[in-house]
């Protein structure tokens, strides 16, 4: 898979070079590359935002360099690209928007600051016949930038390519699976710590009294917890 990441603070994404991602990247699963918007201003200010049309708090970003910086990357694919821009306004990200963004050879993030990227941005994209334009949210909370969103988003799907985790079964028991589900509690050795007891029935080695008892704690823990607000 290729990934691009448009933003003005391209170092943002240095986490991307540890762990399993960072392996990946290694093995040649994922191409990475950081794009620095400011690359692509004019001005010797190297200016990227103005003030928003109709007044408001905040500025905008402008679409010139944006639209630069998407074209240079589109020109490094040869194939279908889609083009994630982070949004607090955009659809909601789960982990059935991972999986679909798992299939998709090119992506492109563009990371906004700011009061957002103009909007001309997506609706210009929209209408390339090789570009599939997703305005993303991963929560209904406001960050300082799209950086952190393109990362969560980045690992939750980078996580999914063939290769990348060292034991795929491990995928089908997580949390949100397919039937959305939570995850069961996990434990492991010392059997007591601190007063407190692995529960006996998973040292039992009755496998079959183990898996319904994990589906039942997983059913509990998803009916719980599910709806919680902060609050």
């Amino acid at each position: 898979m290729n990934v691009a990441a448009i933003s003005i603070f391209p170092e943002y994404f240095a986490p991307l070079s540890l762990s399993l991602i960072g392996k990946a990247r290694e093995a040649g699963i994922i191409d990475f590359k950081a794009v620095d918007l400011r690359a692509f201003t004019t001005d010797p200010h190297r200016t990227v935002d103005d003030t928003p049309y109709g007044g408001g708090a905040g500025m905008v970003m402008k679409p010139e360099p944006w639209g630069d910086a998407i074209d240079a990357s589109l020109a490094q694919f040869q194939d279908d690209v889609d083009l994630v821009i982070l949004t607090p306004g955009g659809a909601r990200f789960d982990q059935r928007y991972a999986e679909a963004l798992s299939r998709a050879q090119n992506l492109i993030f563009a990371c906004g600051r700011y009061e957002g990227i103009d909007a001309r941005v997506a609706d210009y994209y929209r209408n390339i016949g090789r570009v599939r334009v997703h305005e993303i949210s991963i929560g209904d909370y406001v960050l300082n930038g799209g950086e952190v969103a393109a990362i969560v988003i980045i690992e939750a799907v980078a996580r999914l390519l063939p290769g990348v985790i060292g034991n795929p079964e491990s995928l089908a028991e997580e949390s949100h699976n397919e039937i959305g589900e939570l995850e069961y509690p996990v434990y492991t050795k010392p059997a007591q710590w601190r007063g407190l007891s692995v529960p006996e029935i998973l040292t039992s080695g009755n496998h079959g009294a183990i898996a319904k008892w994990r589906k039942e704690r997983a059913g509990e823990i998803s009916a719980s917890r599910r709806g919680h607000t902060g609050e």
